[in-house]
């Protein structure tokens, strides 16, 4: 525990790295000269098509838009994220990332349409504009010679949307060459700039597929039916009980199988998503789930015969989001509210599912930040944001002296 002095000093050290990480006159000229580049920069990413596991030409056409911004070390690893290496001091490895990947399937019409400052596409949100802006930040840094403690590791990851499953951040801080090696990370995602995710929103995704012998409905009325197996599953599980806080949520999104009206199905599944504030409230309701499949298959094979074969249930985890928290004592945290301060906003805490989520439950310190706006409608095909230069050259200077005060000044 921090005394009362210890506090009182952490304060002060707060509010002076926070001063010190203020955008200098040169960094916030060239961000306003930037702004038609990050327009242009912003509109060509989003007509560039990134469905889920398909980010390769984004991918190809954001390592391009890096090099242009003056980084040399840009890479592409083996799970598809961009990565470029900005040196500073050494002083630790500050991971400062955006997400490639979109929701919309391939075929989506991402052709940007614009009316005023207003832009309005499938992704031209989420998180497109966080590339964006990562690349106007490089060139702002190069541009106000900027020079940090942490050396800046900047990354288009892969994978972070529905079932790519925070793939990207996870290869990159789990397997690939900067394994061990991160000491922070900044994810640029969400909306307003004030708003700062600390918590790490945890989920698991399963797809269950119910077996049996089949038959015909009239033939072989009388033989088990994981139909009705996965019915029973279904009711079971929408009577669970889970709190409201730390808020827990449950969810069957998709069934499917059979192959006939007038007949028993050999096999049906269901896609089922479980989410929680609490990573020990998210293993009650797992558990509670599996035990539910299990009761349904057993109350199926004594209702009705066996004599073809047993019904079996295997559930499969298709997606697991891990849960975590930044607490509100880390540096990063505090220098984030500080500098938000210092702009005149109020900043908000809040618990979300972000590729934060992932060094947050590895005890690597994380946070994600908003790309600016205003915006709305993300996952939907008239997803927009707005550009007016004004407000983008403050969202940018905030943003900017976020991650200064992470990284630091060398």
């Amino acid at each position: 525990m921090i005394g009362r002095m210890g506090r009182a000093s952490l304060i002060v050290l707060l509010a002076s790295l926070a001063a010190g990480a203020q955008p200098t006159d040169e960094a916030k000229t060239f961000i306003q000269s930037d702004q038609a580049r990050f327009v242009s920069e912003l509109i060509g990413l989003t007509e560039i098509p990134a469905p889920p596991f398909k980010e390769q030409a984004r991918a190809t056409a954001f390592a391009t838009l890096l090099r242009q911004s003056g980084l040399s070390t840009v890479e592409t690893d083996p799970e598809g994220n961009v990565t470029a290496l900005r040196k500073g001091a050494g002083r630790g490895l500050l991971v400062v990332n955006a997400h490639l990947d979109t929701v919309f399937p391939e075929g989506t019409n991402v052709k940007v349409k614009r009316q005023g400052t207003r832009l309005s596409a499938p992704g031209v949100g989420d998180d497109t504009r966080g590339l964006a802006l990562l690349l106007s930040l490089v060139r702002t840094m190069d541009a106000a010679k900027i020079q940090t403690a942490s050396d800046i590791l900047f990354v288009g990851n892969v994978g972070e949307e529905g079932e790519g499953d925070l793939r990207g951040i996870k290869y990159l801080l789990q397997k690939g060459k900067y394994t061990g090696q991160v000491t922070q990370m900044i994810a640029i995602d969400g909306g307003d700039v004030s708003s700062v995710t600390n918590g790490g929103l945890g989920s698991r995704r399963y797809r269950v597929s119910f077996t049996g012998p089949g038959g015909h409905s009239y033939g072989a009325f009388g033989l088990v039916n994981p139909a009705f197996a996965m019915g029973d599953a279904i009711a079971r599980f929408s009577r669970l009980t889970v709190p409201a806080q730390p808020k827990t949520t449950f969810n069957v999104g998709v069934v499917r199988g059979g192959t006939s009206v007038n007949s028993i199905p050999a096999d049906v599944s269901m896609d089922v998503d479980m989410r929680s504030e609490s990573c020990a409230e998210l293993q009650k309701l797992d558990a509670a789930f599996l035990g539910v499949v299990r009761d349904a298959v057993a109350a199926e094979n004594k209702a009705r015969s066996t004599k073809e074969g047993a019904v079996r249930a295997d559930p499969k985890l298709i997606g697991e989001r891990p849960c975590g928290e930044t607490p509100m004592s880390t540096s990063i945290v505090r220098a984030a509210d500080t500098t938000i301060r210092g702009f005149g906003m109020t900043p908000s805490f809040t618990i979300s599912s972000t590729d934060a989520n992932v060094p947050m439950s590895l005890g690597i310190p994380a946070i994600t930040v908003g790309r600016g706006g205003p915006g709305g409608r993300a996952h939907s095909p008239d997803e927009w944001t707005d550009v007016d230069p004004a407000a983008n050259v403050k969202n940018e200077q905030v943003v900017l002296a976020i991650i200064l005060s992470a990284a630091g000044r060398s």
